[in-house]
């Protein structure tokens, strides 16, 4: 368990950062760029659960969750040693990525299709769903970048792919089912 007596260490004064195995990084490298997006998107839904209640309360709960472990996924780099690591690593797996893709069937099965792009709005919640949404899919594009560099778990990456999804069903779901979404009407203000 993680105890956390001092918030301050003063080791990061210099513009590095430690990262899971403790190896030091200066703090703009893509790794910290990718789990602090990660971060960035857990706070989004932290302003999103202001205006949630009952069982998307409970899963966005649950993301958040799921994002910690994302985060603690992505601050440590893959290695051949990680299973015999005296810590092992947290990993992503794919039951998480399965149990977005349930969650994201189950909420669109009653929704309307669309015959138009959603603007992002309409009530509270989804309107911070929808930011969300557009962290999560910048999460996902340095995740993919990180991948490509210097290695990340491909799960992770799934995992923010499906996440983004997520939102954007839920944020349906928080306009009266879609009934209450904003659609884009192309040329409208010319």
């Amino acid at each position: 368990m993680v105890v956390l007596s001092k918030i301050y260490t003063r080791t990061g004064d210099a513009g590095e950062t430690a990262l899971g195995d403790g190896t030091r990084v200066p703090k703009p490298s893509l790794r910290v760029e990718a789990y602090g997006t990660v971060d960035e998107t857990n706070a989004t839904i932290g302003l999103a659960r202001l205006h949630a209640d009952g069982d998307l309360d409970a899963a966005l709960a649950r993301i958040q969750n799921d994002l910690f472990d994302l985060g603690a996924d992505f601050c440590r780099p893959q290695q051949e040693a990680d299973e015999t690591a005296e810590y092992p690593p947290l990993r992503m797996i794919a039951s998480q990525v399965d149990r977005l893709e349930a969650e994201i069937d189950a909420m669109n099965a009653n929704l309307t299709p669309l015959r138009s792009f959603v603007l992002p709005g309409g009530s509270a919640l989804a309107a911070h769903l929808h930011l969300c949404r557009t962290v999560s899919r910048r999460a996902e594009r340095l995740a993919v970048a990180l991948m490509g560099e210097d290695g990340c778990n491909p799960v992770g990456v799934k995992y923010l792919n499906r996440l983004s999804d997520w939102f954007f069903v839920a944020s349906r779901i928080a306009n009266d089912n879609g009934q209450s979404d904003v659609l884009w009407v192309p040329g409208a203000s010319r």
